[in-house]
């Protein structure tokens, strides 16, 4: 028995399947970058209130967290935007 005639894809559905298809794993790496920036963030928080409490950061350790946050910070503000100028038409 040969299947009946599809119903058509509503045009919306059918956008956002294909941008999923070009942009697979979107949701996940957006978690990553938010959930690293936060960790760098607490961290260089966690830093700050030791050094204002007169307690010593070593310098190394206080690059390492400026450079988390800065590197996963723009990975998050670049994949924002990357997809925002595909939304154009």
């Amino acid at each position: 028995m040969a299947p009946g005639p599809r119903a058509p894809l509503d045009p919306e559905l059918r956008q956002r399947l294909l941008q999923e298809a070009r942009t697979p794993w979107r949701g996940l790496r957006r978690a990553l970058w938010l959930a690293f920036s936060a960790s760098a963030a607490v961290g260089l928080a966690t830093m700050a209130l030791r050094a204002s409490a007169g307690g010593e950061v070593a310098l190394s350790d206080l690059g390492i967290q400026v450079g988390a946050l800065g590197l996963f910070g723009l990975l998050l503000w670049r994949d924002r935007a990357h997809d925002k100028g595909k939304e154009r038409p």
